[in-house]
C-alpha cells in the first residue's frame, strides 16, 4: 500500500492512548494493516503501532525474521496483533538494549517482563492468544507501551545506559533509522 511517515518523539499523539478496534475484516482495517507492514520493513522494523503512524487504534504488527538492527535476536512469527491484552507469567524481568522508530538514533537498556502471554485478534476478528519469553515477549511489551502513551525511554531505569547508537555501539555498521 504505503510507507507511511513515522511520528518521532516529542508529538503529543505518542502520549495519547489508543482505541479499540470495533470492527473486523473491514477494507480500511486491511488498508491500515498493509501501510503498517510496508513501513515498518521498509524502515527495518521489528514492529510498528499504529499511533506511530497517526492512528490511534489499538493495532500493532510485528515480526523478525532477520534484521540488521537486532541482529542476534531470536525469530519471532509475523503477526498482526489487534485490541491486545498482557498477562506476565511470574516476575521476572530481563533488561536489554531497545530502539524504536519514533525514537531515531538513540538506544537503551529496558527492563520486561521475561515471559508473558498475550491475547487479542488478527485483522479477521480470530482469536490470536500466545504464551512467548525471550525477544518476542520484549517486542510485545514494546509495542503494546506505544497503545498506552508511553515510549521505551520512559522506562529507561539507568541513563548512563541510553544514549546514541553510533557513540555506544562504535563498531556497529551504521543503521538508517
Amino acid at each position: 500500500m504505503a510507507i507511511k511517515a513515522v511520528l518521532r518523539m516529542g508529538d503529543p499523539r505518542l502520549l495519547e492512548r489508543a482505541h479499540p478496534v470495533a470492527q473486523f475484516d473491514t477494507r480500511d482495517l486491511h488498508a491500515l494493516v498493509a501501510d503498517m507492514r510496508d513501513t515498518m520493513q521498509a524502515l527495518s522494523g521489528a514492529g510498528l503501532a499504529a499511533p506511530q503512524i497517526g492512528v490511534g487504534l489499538q493495532v500493532v504488527v510485528f515480526g523478525v525474521e532477520h534484521n540488521p538492527r537486532y541482529p542476534d535476536a531470536e525469530a519471532v512469527p509475523d503477526t498482526v496483533l489487534i485490541n491486545p491484552a498482557l498477562t506476565p507469567l511470574g516476575n521476572e524481568m530481563e533488561e536489554d538494549w531497545e530502539g524504536c522508530l519514533s525514537v531515531p538514533g538513540l538506544r537503551g537498556v529496558v527492563p520486561r517482563y521475561a515471559r508473558l502471554r498475550y491475547q487479542g485478534y488478527d485483522p479477521f476478528g480470530n482469536v490470536i492468544d500466545r504464551s512467548v519469553s525471550g525477544f518476542h515477549a520484549r517486542v510485545v511489551q514494546h509495542e503494546y507501551d506505544h497503545l498506552i502513551g508511553v515510549l521505551y525511554p520512559m522506562r529507561v531505569r539507568d541513563f548512563s545506559r541510553f544514549g546514541y547508537t553510533e557513540v555506544l555501539f562504535p563498531d556497529s555498521p551504521p543503521l538508517e533509522e
